[in-house]
């Protein structure tokens, strides 16, 4: 709340993702933070305003997406922007996805993906990992997410 950063980016239906919203975090995990943005010109602006004064400010412009990180008072934020609605954003999908599969397959399995994570393997690839799926585990779990819901 300190921050103002929901209120700040309040018009590009800002949304937390990641692994916080999904407990699966460790104590150095970085809140994620996805927009939707229309207007990439303002959207920039207000980042470079009111967030480049902080620690480790960073801001990556893409065709397809803008990326900024920064700390404030002792935490690490990422916030990425890209012309979709969040909903169909890929972090959102794959938090949803590994939500579900943490719901299905219980306590022991989230113990096993934090054991990963805590080994410094990303939350994508630990999942693909323990799921046995072969290939880009970021693609992988999109896959299985879809095929999760046509069976």
């Amino acid at each position: 709340m300190k921050s103002k950063i929901v209120h700040i980016l309040k018009d590009f239906d800002i949304t937390l993702a990641g692994t916080i919203p999904i407990e699966i975090n460790l104590p150095e995990s970085d809140l994620d933070l996805i927009c939707e943005v229309k207007d990439r010109q303002r959207f920039i602006h207000l980042l470079n305003e009111n967030f480049q004064s902080h620690q480790h400010f960073k801001l990556e412009e893409k065709d397809q997406f803008i990326l900024s990180s920064f700390e404030f008072e002792g935490f690490q934020f990422e916030i990425y922007g890209e012309d979709k609605p969040v909903s169909l954003q890929n972090a959102y999908r794959h938090m949803l996805i590994e939500y579900s599969i943490l719901k299905e397959k219980g306590e022991d399995f989230r113990q096993e993906v934090l054991a990963l994570k805590k080994l410094g393997i990303k939350t994508e690839p630990a999942f693909s990992k323990l799921l046995g799926i072969k290939g880009d585990p970021y693609q992988g779990l999109l896959d299985y997410g879809v095929l999760k819901k046509h069976l």
